[in-house]
């Protein structure tokens, strides 16, 4: 685990769905290295229970903040109320939502829920945080998107299409903060073994590349940042399969898993009562 400079990026990160998975092991691995720790999501049993076990094991300071980001009026009264008082040199923006589905069978309410938490909540993050960041000379920006945003994922057309904006965000913000002493790196997470998966409904079994754990995931992530690259896929397997596939190639491939993922949530159970 590499251990990340706290003069640079500390003495506070603040962290987007931060309860489980990607986003709970940024949490593990930046406190490791001695930075305090603001954790976000909706569930505050789970960043209270994830803050008392990282305060004490790594002897640092941590703040729950409880918040639906799809909910753009929580940020001003929650988020921003929240850390005014602090000095947060990394922003780790990682909530997000995926759910397979054809494009038509999916309401208008959910897809525009979808885009105010995964681009609408990214911004306000940034455009928040980022005036701070050049105050202070130094920080880092971390933001994820997902393997596959930027050829469109056949039956997650709009959550694809949202993860796009983060990595065209990313990239174009990488040029302009990095004379500014931020460093800003774009993670493209093509298969990590976290509940995701499952959720989704995605057999790991059937995936073409097995699914890297999330300490790598992250790990990577970090050192990513630490050297300023603009983007970051993790698992080498992962970044050969997007650096040798086509385009045209990789929507098909993964059009053909999520549409499986589809399938198999219309497919009636077998067991019987």
């Amino acid at each position: 685990m590499i251990p990340i400079d706290k003069n640079k990026f500390g003495p506070w990160a603040l962290v987007t769905g931060a309860s489980s998975g990607i986003g709970a092991e940024f949490a593990r691995q930046l406190v490791a290295s001695g930075l305090n720790v603001v954790l976000v999501a909706r569930r505050l049993a789970l960043l209270e229970e994830l803050g008392r076990q990282l305060a004490e094991r790594y002897r640092v300071a941590y703040r729950a903040i409880a918040a639906d980001l799809s909910d753009e009026s929580v940020f001003e009264e929650r988020i921003a109320a929240a850390t005014q008082d602090i000095d947060i040199g990394l922003l780790v923006s990682n909530a997000g939502a995926g759910n397979p589905s054809e494009f038509l069978s999916a309401s208008l309410d959910d897809l525009h829920a979808v885009v105010r938490l995964n681009i609408a909540a990214h911004l306000n993050l940034l455009h928040h945080f980022a005036p701070k960041l050049v105050e202070r000379g130094r920080g880092g920006v971390v933001l994820v998107s997902a393997l596959g945003a930027a050829e469109g994922l056949p039956f997650m057309a709009n959550d694809g299409a949202t993860k796009a904006y983060i990595l065209s965000l990313g990239e174009a913000l990488h040029i302009e903060f990095e004379k500014l002493g931020i460093h800003t790196t774009v993670v493209l997470p093509g298969g990590v073994d976290t509940p995701v998966i499952s959720k989704i409904g995605i057999n790991p079994k059937t995936m073409p590349i097995k699914p890297i754990s999330v300490e790598q995931c992250v790990n990577e992530s970090l050192v990513a940042l630490s050297r300023n690259q603009p983007t970051l896929v993790p698992g080498r397997m992962f970044r050969a399969m997007a650096a040798l596939t086509p385009r045209a190639v990789m929507t098909r491939i993964f059009g053909s898993m999520l549409a499986k993922a589809v399938a198999a949530r219309h497919t009636p159970s077998n067991t019987t009562s």
